[in-house]
Parts: C-alpha cells; sequence; structure tokens
C-alpha cells in the first residue's frame, strides 16, 4: 500500500462493511449570487419571474420524477423535498424581490435564506429541515443558471464518497453499483445519510469530523463496522479489507425467523408503499411489521382522497394475503410537516404536536384514515393490525383502540417512543392489543438527543444502556398484561446484534428493512433462547453504548464469519 504517513479517522459506523476506495468528494456548493443584484440587460420584471417560476417548477418536476422511480425512504425523502422545492411561500417571497428589480439568482437566494434561518432557529427537527431549504435554493440557482445541479459526483470507476453531509434528495439517489462506502463529517445515526445507507446495503460511517481533511484521490480504507476511516491504509487494512470481501456468503432468507432452539421470532419488513411491500415479500419477509403511511400524504398540499388512501394501503395488502401487515397512522409533524395538517411555527415540534396529537389539532383526518384503511382491507386477505404513533398515555392509547374499533378493524395497538409509554405498558397494554417499539424516536426521546445531529451522534445510539432498560419495562408490562405482543420496527431491529439482545429482553417480532433480513435471521439462529437473555443481562449491566456493543459482540462469532 501507500508509502505516505498513514491517517486515521474516528466516527460512527452505521452500515456494516469494510473497503478501500479512492475518495471522490461531493463538488463544491453552488457560489452565493450577489445581493440585490439587478435585473440582467434585457431582462424584465415579467420575463424575469417567469424565469423564477419555470426554473422552480423544472426543479420539483425533477424531484418527483426521482422520487417516483425510488421506493421506500429514498420516495419519501425525495417527495418532501419536491414539496418544498413547490413551496408556494418561498416563490410568493422571491417574486416579491424580482418586482422591485432584483434578478431571479439572487431573489431566490435570498427568499430561501429568510426561510432557512427561521427554521434554524427553531432548533430541532426544524432545524434540520433547514438544510433541505438551501438544498432546493442551490438546485434552482443552479437551473437559473444552466449549470448542473449539486449532486454525487459522476466517475466511470466506483468510490469512496465523501461529504460534510448528503442533502435528502442526494442520499436518496445514491448508486450502489458506484459508491464502495460513504463518509460524511457530520450527520447522525438516525439522519436521512445514515437510513438510505443501511437501506442500500452501503458500508457508511457519519460524525467522523475530521475527514473534512480527505481530498479528491486519496486512498482509504473505510470500516463501517468500528467507524474508522484510515488515509493511505497499510497492508493490515488491505489484509482485513481481502478478509471481509472473502466472507462466508449469508443464506438466504428463507421466510422463518427462529432462534436454534426453534422459538420463532417473526422477521417482518418496514415497507413504505405498493413497490416496496412487493420486494419485501420477494426478501422473504414474514409480513410487515411497519407500514408507513406518510407516503400516501407527503408531497401534498392537501389530504389524499379516501379513494387514493384505499389504493395505496390495497396494494401493500395484495402483497401479504393472509400474512401480518402493521399499519401505523399518519405520523406528521417534527420532521414530516404536511401544510394541511401541522403548524411549523412550533417553537420545539420534535415534542410537539405529531403523530396521535395532531388528532386533537386536525380532527377528522385520522378516522377518515382509518375507514380507508378499513375499506382497504375488506378487499384483501391480509391480517391489518393498526398502530398509532407518538402515544404518551393509557388514556390516549384507549381514545385510539375505540377509534379503530369504530372503523371496524379488528386489531389496535400504539407506538412506544416515549419513556411515559415504556414505563405504563401494562396499563398501556391493558387498553389495546399490541405495542411495537419504534427505537429511533425511543432513543432520542430517552437521551434526550436530537437524531439527526453528529454532534450528539454517541448519545443518539440504540444500544444506550438506558434505552435498552426502556425496552425492557416495555416488555415486562407486557408480560404482566397477559402476555400481549412486543415488536420493535425501528433501525435497532436491523443490527444482528442487538437483534439477539431485543429477543433476550422479551421482544416477539423484529422488522426491518428488507437488506437486513438475511443478516439477523443468520444470527438469530446460532443463539438460542437462554443465552439471547444472557446476552441481554450483559448489555443492560453496562455503563455505555460501547461497552454493551462490545460485549455482546464478543460472544458472537458468526458476526465475523458473515462479516457483519
Amino acid at each position: 500500500m501507500s508509502t505516505h504517513s498513514v491517517e486515521k479517522f474516528s466516527g460512527v459506523g452505521v452500515s456494516a462493511g469494510r473497503v478501500i476506495g479512492t475518495v471522490r468528494r461531493m463538488p463544491d456548493p453552488i457560489s452565493a449570487p450577489a445581493d440585490g443584484a439587478p435585473l440582467g440587460p434585457g431582462a424584465s420584471v415579467e420575463s424575469e419571474t417567469a424565469r423564477l417560476a419555470e426554473a422552480t417548477a423544472a426543479v420539483a418536476a425533477q424531484l418527483k420524477e426521482r422520487a417516483a422511480q425510488a421506493t421506500g425512504d429514498a420516495q419519501a425523502v425525495l417527495k418532501a423535498t419536491a414539496l418544498m422545492a413547490s413551496d408556494r411561500s418561498l416563490l410568493k417571497s422571491a417574486t416579491k424581490l424580482v418586482a422591485s428589480g432584483t434578478c431571479a439568482e439572487s431573489a431566490l437566494w435570498e427568499a430561501a435564506d429568510a426561510v432557512a434561518t427561521q427554521l434554524a432557529a427553531l432548533g430541532g427537527y426544524m432545524a434540520e429541515r433547514a438544510s433541505d431549504v438551501l438544498d432546493v435554493r442551490a438546485r434552482i440557482v443552479a437551473q437559473l443558471r444552466g449549470v448542473p445541479a449539486p449532486g454525487i459526483p459522476d466517475s466511470q470507476e466506483p468510490f469512496v464518497l465523501v461529504a460534510v453531509d448528503l442533502a435528502p434528495a442526494d442520499t436518496a439517489t445514491l448508486d450502489p453499483a458506484k459508491v464502495l462506502a460513504l463518509v460524511t463529517s457530520d450527520g447522525g445515526p438516525q439522519s436521512h445519510t445514515a437510513i438510505i445507507a443501511r437501506s442500500l446495503g452501503l458500508p457508511a460511517i457519519v460524525a467522523a469530523s475530521e475527514t473534512i481533511a480527505l481530498r479528491d484521490g486519496d486512498q482509504v480504507y473505510v470500516d463501517g463496522i468500528d467507524g474508522l476511516v484510515v488515509r493511505n491504509p497499510t497492508e493490515v487494512e488491505a489484509a482485513i479489507a481481502r478478509t471481509y470481501a472473502n466472507r462466508e456468503q449469508l443464506p438466504e432468507f428463507d421466510g422463518i425467523g427462529a432462534l436454534a432452539d426453534g422459538h420463532r421470532i417473526p422477521l417482518l419488513a418496514n415497507v413504505g408503499s405498493g413497490d416496496d411491500a412487493q420486494a419485501a415479500a420477494a426478501a422473504g419477509a414474514e409480513g410487515v411489521g411497519l407500514l408507513r403511511t406518510e407516503f400516501c400524504f407527503l408531497g401534498r398540499e392537501k389530504e389524499p382522497s379516501h379513494e387514493e388512501q384505499v389504493a395505496a394501503y390495497g396494494a401493500v395488502f395484495a402483497a401479504f394475503a393472509q400474512k401480518k401487515v402493521v399499519v401505523r397512522t399518519l405520523d406528521a409533524g417534527a420532521d414530516k410537516p404536511l401544510p394541511f395538517l401541522t403548524d411549523t411555527s412550533e417553537p420545539n415540534p420534535a415534542l410537539g404536536v405529531r403523530g396521535y396529537r395532531t388528532d386533537t389539532s386536525s380532527p377528522g383526518v385520522l378516522a377518515r384514515q382509518l375507514t380507508a384503511i378499513s375499506e382497504a382491507a375488506e378487499s384483501h386477505g391480509a391480517e391489518v393490525w393498526t398502530m398509532a404513533p407518538m402515544i404518551s398515555t393509557p388514556g390516549e392509547a384507549k381514545d385510539f383502540a375505540a377509534l379503530v374499533t369504530a372503523a371496524k378493524l379488528p386489531t389496535a395497538g400504539v407506538m412506544i417512543e416515549v419513556p411515559s409509554a415504556a414505563l405504563l405498558a401494562e396499563r398501556i397494554l391493558e387498553r389495546c392489543a399490541f405495542v411495537s417499539i419504534g427505537t429511533n424516536d425511543l432513543t432520542q426521546y430517552t437521551m434526550a438527543a436530537d437524531r439527526q445531529l453528529g454532534s450528539l451522534a454517541e448519545l443518539n445510539d440504540p444500544w444506550q444502556p438506558a434505552v435498552l432498560h426502556m425496552v425492557a419495562a416495555t416488555c415486562t408490562g407486557a408480560q404482566s398484561a397477559g402476555a400481549k405482543p412486543v415488536g420493535v420496527c425501528g433501525e435497532a431491529a436491523a443490527d444482528p446484534a442487538l437483534a439477539v439482545v431485543l429477543v433476550g429482553l422479551g421482544v416477539s417480532t423484529l422488522s426491518m428493512n428488507k437488506r437486513a433480513l438475511a443478516p439477523v435471521a443468520a444470527v438469530l439462529r446460532t443463539v438460542d433462547l437462554a443465552t439471547a437473555q444472557s446476552l441481554a443481562q450483559l448489555a443492560l449491566q453496562a455503563a455505555s453504548a460501547d461497552e454493551a456493543r462490545n460485549l455482546v459482540r464478543a460472544q458472537l462469532p458468526e458476526l465475523d464469519r458473515f462479516g457483519l
């Protein structure tokens, strides 16, 4: 390998893999136009206004087209970004500036800057949306200038993509055939970048702040398991990468999740559309543990019609005839604002009116959604379970269960995403049939750490013992309430080692992206229930996330065998 000095950078590994490759950095951002630059020669207010409207519409159309070609997380991200590109208030503000004599580029830049500044000041999830606005701004200005929009570098050879962070529209269009691995200096374990990397099976590291020093052409070793980047890797790293490349191939998932002693743990899929559901069924998923119904709502100015919803849900139910499909009702708010439902002026939307809580501020939307789910269920043979997100009290669980019954749906449950729900799981389960743990949000709320912030990545780790104690409390409550089912549908279920711990804590089903089915199944089959319970206790007794992870991984040799 290289004779240049070896440099090592640490970050948070969010997707397994060990590779060596050449760095390609994300291109420089679009440069800012001059403040208040006047209309160009021969331009009029009318012609400049038209040019601005055309460019904005073109960018929105491009993003919508990408969304139509994408699935799952990528589709939802692109739809939300397309909605931002066609935001009427942004275009209206820019048009006013054009009317005062400012050219389209400067007007759009200034208007978007004002929106992003306002969002950043709100903090939390809304601050994360500020980066989306700036991404859209750059794309529209590039369209106005007739230059390529910012995006993934074009290369004939596969490369390691290095960036400060990626905009949602970029993460949604990564080509795993060209990108060997992904490294960002910002971002967190539950950022768009991390989630998309996992769904594509790309080795990925986030929150590696020092990698800002990496340059095009650098040779690097990327270890997405240990969160390590090495510039100018030695033969030692090269050997590790070769070993990983020659790892034993995982057996295909045969559709039966079970431990070594035969204890059944159904492995389900997280999906967001009919196409997602078809792909998950083809991968062997035993059902759907999380149907994100936002896919039907995002990118829209108004609530979708009853007929549209029935068709969308029915497409998923059709893919899993006679199998369980757990439908999460609309999880709007926070990072998924909807113009007809949520209030974007909330000072802290992550702690605001989101999920089930929107039914108090905008009654009727949830009832209409449940009616559509019910009609779709009647037309297909799936076993439909329905759950509400962002439930905090037993009273809310009771009220939601009543709504589900009124809609003539058979099985009502709730998401466990906040500590109050975990601690009162027994009381909640006296009022509904099942719970499903959303580990992404449960981690965020337990650790009081915004899941999008790279600076808080260490806290925002589902291996945190405090989070595992919340899972344990939920499972204990479920047993006391009559051994009712506890699922996990957060990203934690896709980590094969953590899946073992979750089963040991008492979780009865795991739901994940389809790529995780085979690795999780393979590792679960190497342990019996007693071993899983023993490893769960090890993790609970640890003092940190790293200690918990390392203690458990050391007892699971199959992880190295399969390169996990």
